[in-house]
């Protein structure tokens, strides 16, 4: 081995390395703790950027379709001021959103909570009416279900007492809970601010990141780094926009056939079902059980033709709707968005399920393109890759007469 400086740098630095990588894995635990501690230092920020991200969505729809270049250049202090004034247009719009869901949902769920706390009652006077019917009519059932269900009274004593520890509990920890709301309020304000600075110069921000890269790595490196993060930032803001149009079209849908067909709760559980559609693959079926549940309260019958309804209006989206407004804006195959989602939940849960398809989507373009770039400097066409075997012997140069006369 070639003993130069230069590998004996390398060496060094691969020991060094292998040392740093025992020592964490020998004081695992300090090394997770020592982690948490700086991300909780650097949240606020961190939370800016995921809120500058957003913003910039519609701020750079605006920026673009207002704003147009052609149109600026002829009024010189309008150029200095479409950054601003498409902020501002962008928080309007957010705001707007907002106020309509605060001043139409909200109150639309508070008369549906009430709306089922008196019905609930009702509910259990009838369902024990029709179990004594049927206690009645079926003798021997009943007698079974007295058996492994044992006493009513000793039932209901042991769930009131369930309920008032319970409900302690919540008593004791609600000044936890308010002392966390406390601290993610200030966490979000210091954010909030933290990412309108960004966005009222994201250009020099970017460009000052691309210096440090080009100044720390070599310039291919450097390249590599810069589509990565772009590639990464545009797979990111298609997922969102595609995602939230497609929950705006659901919660639509949702409210106008159950108001056409007379359902209760209509506007709460359209609601329901489009937030929880952002939840890929499962979201949406959660908000299906959730709502059949509450209309089962009301009417097992119309818990039953409400699921028939969601069948029906998921054919409709997952076939029509959604190839066209999300369709393949992530890049990925369906296969692998299950398993994006499986792991993501099992991984970080809910914000896990959502983050990891993107994520995904971004190492499967990334990996899509190194195979393609290495197969065509191989010079191995896609063919012979599909047909394997067949396609070689396909491709074998015919046999001369002594090679036919060996085999």
């Amino acid at each position: 081995m070639n003993l130069s400086k230069h590998n004996i740098h390398i060496m060094a630095g691969l020991i060094v390395l292998a040392l740093l990588l025992w020592a964490g894995l020998q004081n695992f635990s300090h090394v997770l703790s020592g982690i948490g501690w700086v991300i909780g230092l650097i949240f606020p920020f961190l939370l800016g950027g995921a809120i500058a991200f957003i913003i910039n969505i519609p701020m750079r729809l605006i920026e673009d379709h207002l704003f147009i270049e052609k149109r600026v250049k002829k009024y010189p202090r309008l150029e200095k001021a479409k950054r601003p004034l498409s902020l501002i247009l962008a928080l309007v719009a957010i705001g707007i959103v907002f106020a309509i869901i605060f001043f139409i949902v909200v109150p639309q769920f508070g008369k549906t909570a009430l709306t089922i706390k008196d019905r609930v009652p009702v509910f259990i006077q009838e369902a024990q009416v029709w179990a004594d019917s049927m206690g009645n009519r079926y003798v021997d059932i009943a007698d079974f279900v007295k058996k492994i269900a044992g006493d009513w009274s000793k039932i209901q004593s042991s769930l009131g007492s369930f309920f008032q520890k319970s409900f302690m509990s919540v008593v004791n920890s609600t000044f936890d809970v308010a002392g966390d709301i406390l601290s993610g309020a200030v966490n979000f304000g210091i954010g909030f601010i933290f990412s309108l600075y960004v966005l009222l110069q994201k250009e020099k921000l970017g460009f000052q990141f691309r210096k440090l890269v080009y100044t720390f790595f070599k310039r291919k490196t450097g390249d590599a780094i810069v589509n990565i993060l772009d590639l990464t930032a545009n797979v990111f803001q298609k997922f969102i926009t595609g995602q939230c149009t497609e929950a705006v079209i659901i919660v639509v849908l949702f409210s106008v056939t159950m108001s056409l067909f007379r359902f209760p709760y209509a506007l709460m559980i359209a609601v329901l079902i489009g937030t929880l559609s952002l939840i890929p693959i499962f979201g949406a079926f959660i908000g299906c059980f959730i709502g059949a549940l509450l209309l089962f309260i009301n009417s097992p019958i119309q818990a039953i033709e409400f699921v028939i309804l969601f069948i029906i209006i998921q054919q409709i989206e997952g076939n029509l709707i959604y190839p066209h407004v999300v369709g393949g804006s992530v890049g990925l195959p369906s296969i692998w968005v299950l398993v994006a989602v499986t792991i993501g939940g099992n991984a970080w849960g809910v914000s896990g399920m959502i983050l990891t398809i993107p994520l995904c989507s971004v190492l499967y373009i990334i990996l899509r393109e190194y195979v393609a770039i290495h197969l065509k400097q191989k010079n191995i066409p896609d063919i012979l890759i599909q047909n394997g075997a067949k396609a070689l012997r396909k491709s074998d140069p015919p046999l001369n007469e002594e090679e036919k006369i060996q085999k």
